[in-house]
């Protein structure tokens, strides 16, 4: 990454836990930025927030802010995405979503970096970052569709309630002090108690029964490796999780499998870390992979009810590869690729 060149960065939903994130994020991996412009309601305008040492005073996300910005990141639902990303493109600045309100849209590339980076040539101004439990998923499917060629897949999903937000979080540890307390527990972010219990709702249902969540895996899945016909059914879980989420997969792929090139293919494969001894017990837990950037790969083994067919386990961290580490990332290899330019620099030329 050329970190000669500095740009002026925004991020839209900067109070949120993606935005926090994203702070925490591009001060470890020292992203070039000469300005960060950090953008929210109007309920928090006027707060500041520290970065790297020095405190920056939150703007309020509206129209016209975008002038000067050369990348922003939007954390903030896909409303905001409607409202805004087209009055910052307009300005000149690269929006790299993290919503789902654009990520089906056919001019706008869904990008995982170790997947299709290639797609982030074709943008028009907007980059859509996958679904966190898509891009999980994925992390293990990935290297496997290389190797073997995938043919269909099922997955059952384990989501943090982080998912949900900081909302989600602080009613699962609310909800856990009230259970020890023996007091009356109170829900108002899940539709049913989340401490001790789980909730096969991840969205909304539509009218096929499956929820939002669970659609979202199938169409992104599609997009993002190519595969525009892959059949995909999930089943998408909240757990009394804090952070990461883990997918059981089942696959169906075209060519003979073996574990043993299975384990092989995601060892090679950046996006994910091999932890599959079960002789000593050994797997992913979400514990393990939170606030990592790979996600965890294991408990690998023949599928036994499918034809060429894998078992096996995935845990990644859903604010980082699943929102704001799969952003950077996207940011870092534009940068590194000459795809992304401070406005500063273009206008010397």
């Amino acid at each position: 990454m050329d970190k000669t060149a500095c740009f002026t960065v925004g991020i839209v939903g900067a109070s949120g836990a993606v935005g926090q994130e994203l702070l925490r994020l591009l001060e470890e991996r020292n992203f070039p930025i000469s300005t960060l412009r950090l953008f929210a309601s109007a309920r928090s305008a006027g707060k500041t927030v520290e970065f790297k040492g020095r405190p920056v005073v939150i703007e309020e996300a509206r129209p016209g802010v975008f002038a000067g910005v050369d990348v922003a990141f939007f954390a903030a639902g896909g409303k905001v995405t409607r409202a805004l990303a087209p009055d910052a493109v307009k300005a000149g600045c690269l929006v790299i979503d993290k919503s789902s309100a654009l990520r089906m849209d056919p001019d706008v590339p869904l990008v995982i970096p170790e997947i299709n980076p290639e797609a982030l040539r074709s943008h028009k101004g907007i980059i859509a970052n996958p679904n966190c439990s898509t891009a999980v998923a994925l992390m293990g499917l990935w290297p496997l569709h290389k190797r073997f060629g995938l043919k269909r897949y099922i997955a059952s999903t384990y989501q943090s309630v982080s998912g949900a937000g900081a909302e989600g979080v602080r009613e699962l540890e609310a909800q856990v002090t009230a259970h020890a307390n023996k007091a009356p527990l109170q829900k108002k972010v899940f539709p049913y108690q989340i401490a001790f219990n789980l909730i096969p709702q991840v969205d909304t249902f539509g009218p096929d029964g499956y929820t939002g969540e669970e659609s979202k895996m199938m169409l992104e899945s599609r997009k993002i490796m190519g595969l525009p016909n892959l059949p995909v059914s999930a089943t998408c879980v909240r757990v009394p999780v804090e952070r990461a989420h883990s997918i059981s997969i089942n696959a169906e792929f075209e060519k003979p499998v073996t574990v043993a090139a299975a384990r092989e293919a995601i060892a090679a494969f950046p996006g994910a870390a091999l932890v599959d001894d079960t002789a000593k017990g050994v797997y992913p837990t979400p514990l393990d992979f939170s606030r990592v950037v790979k996600c965890g790969v294991g408990r690998i083994r023949l599928d036994t009810a499918l034809p060429n067919g894998l078992a096996f386990w995935v845990s990644g961290d859903n604010l980082w590869k699943g929102a704001a580490l799969n952003a950077v990332q996207v940011a870092e290899l534009m940068v590194r690729d000459g795809l992304l330019r401070p406005k500063s620099a273009l206008a010397a030329v």
